[in-house]
């Protein structure tokens, strides 16, 4: 058990500094060209291999530990390090064909991604994507190096191999201003071969061997390419939608990918933070219950982890909806990140934060019906959800514009997650329903008690404090704090139930102390 916490713990870690990296990597591009012609290009240079090989990349490494688990107790672990390199080198091939495909056809694949692009906007997209399509071939190899580490329980070195990439990344946009944009996209190509170099010497410690195996007959491998599929169709719903929502701002203007991408960015980053620890000690903590039938734990759990979600995620949305404008000020607007640029951003960032709570159970969700195996259920919603969000994109954005986008994702991924609430319910019967309802109406009005506060709140301190990024940044955070007490007292008295948890959790701590001081 303490290796387990040990694990997530260090996992956790890894995760945070990766993502306040990245997200700096964002802040670097954001004040050094803004909401502009070379930020569109570069986002969406950026993205195309993203798209193109990250779903694929995701569900090999997603599949691959389940198998190498079945080839190494049924044939030993050198079978199964045979296997992993018959893998590796089909995905070498695989992403050299993407690779070359891609650089023939780079003209097509921008239109396709940026439809909206026009002259020197498109010449500078199509060179930047010629440079990062090379880097499907370390993006896979990345993927396979995370999912070996990870069956070898080391989770700390995947969670930190963005961290080398993103410096790299973000020395490049800096000498890009300097000297030539173009140096940026060739220093995003340089992180991507890092990511996975950084990787390369971990796996080797833990036993990793390199040989030249292709086997396309192997039995295993044909099991691992018929329970792709589900997997490769859910994961690819969240790509698709990405790659729908940024060709369609491409027909916005100038600056609306960029605005997009720095809002779906902030909003990613508060999700990994609160979201990805709860995820990560739920999918065993479930899969172990779900095998011993023990279904009062079970259920137990599943009203516990979603309710936890909904008491973060809640008061973070309403506070994001509220505080968008001061917060993308106070972190974006500088440089070349003007007022218009802040105003398209922040606005983007509301649309999206309506729908933080779906994006935030949809996670949970798709674990429970994994750790239940069922795979198929998650799939047929996310494809079911991708329809509806690709429709509302065109129905909003011709009436509402850039706002259009991020709402359409927003309410596609609520009704998601009521249609995932309706199959739980015909799959495992009762799990907790009364107490989920109870608990989100609880922190719902205690959100909008908080909202109501946190508004009067910035505006009286900001008033008072005056301008200034100091000064703003006094009255973003004191609202904030002001905002977090109002809703903390709130849950305590509606009575919800899992701050009982959260309490118990710190006198605990609290009482540990005090017995080692005697």
């Amino acid at each position: 058990m303490s290796k387990v916490a040990k694990a997530t713990i260090g996992l956790m870690i890894a995760t945070i500094l990766a993502k306040v990296l990245g997200f700096g990597r964002e802040l670097v591009l954001a004040s050094s060209y803004g909401a502009s012609m070379y930020s569109d290009a570069y986002i969406t240079a950026m993205n195309i291999p993203l798209v193109i090989f990250a779903t694929i990349g995701t569900t090999l490494a997603t599949v691959l530990i389940p198998m190498y688990f079945e080839v190494n107790n049924n044939l030993g672990e050198k079978e199964a390090l045979k296997f992993t390199n018959n893998v590796f080198n089909i995905v070498v091939i695989m992403c050299l064909i993407l690779g070359i495909l891609g650089l023939v056809f780079t003209d097509e694949i921008v239109k396709v991604f940026a439809v909206g692009f026009k002259g020197e906007a498109f010449e500078v997209a199509v060179n930047f994507t010629r440079v990062t399509i090379v880097g499907i071939v370390f993006t896979g190899l990345s993927y396979l190096m995370t999912a070996y580490l990870q069956i070898n329980n080391n989770f700390a070195i995947p969670g930190m191999a963005s961290i080398p990439k993103n410096i790299i990344m973000i020395a490049s946009i800096i000498l890009s201003v300097v000297y030539n944009p173009y140096i940026m996209i060739w220093g995003t190509l340089l992180g991507m071969a890092a990511e996975f170099l950084f990787q390369l010497p971990f796996a080797i410690k833990n036993g990793y061997k390199y040989s030249r195996y292709i086997n396309i007959k192997d039995k295993y491998l044909k099991k691992m390419s018929w329970l792709i599929m589900p997997v490769l169709i859910g994961v690819a719903v969240n790509q698709i939608n990405t790659m729908v929502d940024r060709t369609l701002a491409s027909t916005l203007g100038e600056g609306s990918i960029s605005a997009l991408n720095y809002a779906n960015k902030l909003n990613g980053f508060v999700m990994a933070l609160f979201i990805a620890s709860i995820g990560s000690v739920i999918y065993p903590m479930l899969s172990k219950l779900s095998t011993e039938n023990n279904k009062e734990k079970f259920t137990e759990s599943v009203v516990k982890s979603i309710n936890s979600v909904i008491l973060l995620v809640v008061p973070i949305s309403i506070g994001a909806i509220v505080l968008a404008i001061p917060i993308v000020r106070i972190l974006f607007e500088r440089g070349e990140f003007d007022a218009r640029a802040t105003s398209m951003t922040a606005i983007a960032l509301a649309m999206y934060s309506l729908g933080m709570l779906a994006f935030g159970l949809r996670d949970i969700l798709g674990k429970v019906f994994y750790s239940i195996q069922d795979t198929k259920t998650p799939m047929i919603n996310g494809a079911i959800a991708m329809g509806m969000n690709i429709v509302l994109n065109i129905a909003l954005v011709n009436i509402i514009g850039l706002p259009g986008l991020p709402l359409a994702t927003s309410i596609s991924a609520t009704v998601c997650i009521f249609l995932l609430f309706i199959n739980l319910k015909k799959k495992i019967g009762y799990f907790g329903q009364d107490k989920i309802i109870k608990t989100t109406l609880k922190s719902i009005v205690s959100a909008v008690v908080m909202g109501v506060v946190t508004y009067f709140g910035y505006n009286l301190l900001s008033n008072t404090l005056g301008t200034g990024f100091i000064k703003e940044a006094m009255a973003l955070f004191g609202s904030i704090g002001i905002g977090a007490l109002v809703y903390g007292i709130s849950v305590v008295i509606l009575k919800v139930e899992e701050i009982n948890i959260i309490v118990g959790m710190i006198k605990s701590k609290l009482n540990k102390k005090n017995k080692s001081k005697i």
